[in-house]
């Protein structure tokens, strides 16, 4: 087993977080020739390159195992010293969560930890968020991957349903008040679309269901789940949406569901594997919220 050594551990954090020596030297209160040879001498420990000596630096794939590491003891001790010494400090937990489930289910989940814990939380894609674990810049995430980042755990939650939202001005413009199969898909070609950034896939999904080729209609780039939504409230185009950011629209008739073939989305919790009471009590919190908003996981 190596023996790791914590200063040369938080210096690689601490470059890899500010993204540069001299950064990282000023946060450590050291010289930044003491952050490179710290550096060094944990890459020689490691037997691998840990940084990419970029500008910005950052973790190479050896990196990121020490990086997250170096950020889990961080939190360890820090737990530990509240403890043992009784301090008042508040603890923090960084999370990564998709748009829609910040809005929607998240916000309220969590609102009763905010006198105990402090959260960071980073807005990211169900689809990405995994990637934040691995590379240790979050502890937590809400994810649509079912298989656990190495060093983590992973379970269920359960399934965030959407689906295809417009106004009735909008349907009865571009689809002549067409709903479900009565749709055609050349008027589904034409009618312009709103999506979250270039990586949002629900619209393609749905599209390719009702034989459309997905890169014809064109496309309002909406990059904030709210926004999304009032976009689609204005008339920019359909869009798919949550139940929780679309029912009490469709039940005042402000929305209309184009058709009822919804897309479902998976989502689980991943966290680092280690256990803190505030990381558990996030992943609490979360775990009863989800149960009562989301269905029941696949």
């Amino acid at each position: 087993m190596t023996d790791w050594d914590l200063g040369q551990l938080r210096a690689l954090a601490a470059a890899a977080d500010l993204g540069t020596f001299d950064a990282a030297a000023r946060a450590l209160h050291v010289t930044p020739s003491a952050v490179s040879q710290r550096i060094k001498a944990l890459e020689q420990t490691a037997g691998a390159v840990l940084l990419r000596r970029d500008r910005p630096v950052r973790p190479t794939a050896a990196g990121e195992p020490l990086v997250r590491l170096a950020r889990q003891l961080d939190t360890l001790t820090a737990d530990a010293t509240r403890h043992l010494t009784g301090e008042t400090a508040v603890p923090h937990v960084t999370l990564a969560v998709n748009g829609d489930s910040l809005t929607t289910w998240v916000l309220p989940a969590l609102a009763p930890l905010a006198g105990s814990v402090a959260l960071r939380m980073v807005r990211e894609d169900q689809d990405r968020s995994a990637d934040l674990l691995r590379d240790g810049s979050v502890m937590g995430a809400v994810t649509s991957q079912a298989v656990a980042v190495q060093g983590c755990t992973v379970e269920p939650l359960g399934v965030m349903r959407y689906r295809p939202m417009a106004t009735p001005e909008f349907a009865d413009r571009w689809f002549a008040g067409a709903r479900g199969d009565a749709i055609r898909p050349a008027a589904l070609a034409v009618a312009p679309v709103v999506v979250f950034d270039a990586a949002d896939r629900l619209q393609d999904r749905w599209l390719r269901r009702r034989r459309v080729d997905p890169a014809r209609p064109p496309r309002h780039l909406v990059p904030a789940s709210a926004d999304f939504a009032a976009a689609v409230r204005l008339g920019f185009g359909w869009g798919m949406l949550p139940g929780g950011q679309a029912d009490d629209d469709e039940r005042a008739g402000r929305l209309v569901r184009l058709t009822d073939d919804a897309v479902d989305v998976p989502l689980h919790w991943q966290q680092w594997s280690l256990r803190t009471e505030a990381l558990d009590a996030v992943a609490a919190a979360l775990r009863t919220a989800a149960a009562a908003t989301l269905r029941p996981p696949l």
